[in-house]
């Protein structure tokens, strides 16, 4: 009998264009999140190299917190992740849904 396993890739294409893979992306015990570490975990998620859960347990997030990273992502890509413009686009994107 032939088992599901979920088959992951090897490596996928970051937020600047590079390969990433399980081993360049950022250690698990960091603790400082720059735009640029975010977005490489937002990617690493979609395309498939780790789960959600995976990613939540690996760097000590609550579900919340990355699908937060995911939505800025999606919403205004690498500059929506910086916590100085947080306001800014939180304020934006209330003013579109308005109207």
């Amino acid at each position: 009998m032939i088992e599901n396993q979920k088959i992951r890739p090897a490596q996928v294409i970051g937020p600047l264009g590079e390969p990433l893979t399980i081993e360049s992306l950022p250690p698990a015990n960091t603790t400082r999140w720059v735009v640029r570490r975010k977005a490489e975990v937002v990617a690493a998620v979609n395309g498939g190299l780790l789960t959600i859960d995976e990613v939540c347990e690996r760097y000590q997030l609550t579900l919340e917190e990355f699908a937060s990273w995911q939505r800025a992502v999606d919403r205004s890509g690498m500059p929506g992740l910086r916590v100085t413009r947080l306001q800014h686009y939180r304020e934006k994107y209330e003013r579109q849904q308005k109207y």
